[in-house]
């Protein structure tokens, strides 16, 4: 078994071991890069600069040293880049962490400064961020995070 394979085997194992997986209202925010116009990832560069840059970075950079907890014992922003690792996660979790905030998707008392922003962004907004987002990717995330959705939709069919 190639190492790629056994990486998604790993990932998704550990994806389902944490609940995130399930038919849930969410998972209809099924966002493929493919389908997203050139309109929808300007829309979602725009959302993303005025709701999320200040946090994660003008260029999806995320906050210095974001593997170390601050202070407050909160993780800092993350990047959105390839060097992050928004690109493991399948669409449905993305989705599900923007609209509702990471400590939703985590559990066990997570605490984060991110909020959700499904009171501040449509449904379609978040999935026009999530599509700029992805549009960043050099080809092997875009190809490994699109797997990882797809596995996603065959356990909630």
């Amino acid at each position: 078994m190639s190492a790629r394979k056994v990486l998604f085997s790993v990932l998704g194992i550990a994806v389902a071991g944490l609940g995130l997986i399930g038919a849930r209202p969410w998972l209809a925010a099924q966002i493929s890069n493919g389908d997203a116009s050139a309109t929808t990832i300007a829309l979602g560069k725009t959302l993303y600069t005025k709701h999320c840059a200040i946090c994660h970075g003008a260029n999806l950079e995320g906050q210095r040293d974001w593997k170390s907890p601050l202070a407050s014992g909160r993780m800092p922003a993350p990047p959105h880049d390839a060097s992050g690792h928004t690109w493991h996660h399948p669409d449905g979790v993305l989705f599900r962490i923007t609209k509702e905030g990471p400590a939703t998707v985590v559990g066990g008392g997570y605490k984060s400064d991110m909020r959700g922003f499904g009171n501040i962004m449509s449904d379609d907004d978040i999935r026009a961020v999530i599509a700029f987002i992805k549009s960043t990717w050099p080809e092997q995330e875009r190809e490994y995070q699109a797997e990882m959705s797809r596995r996603e939709r065959e356990k909630t069919q």
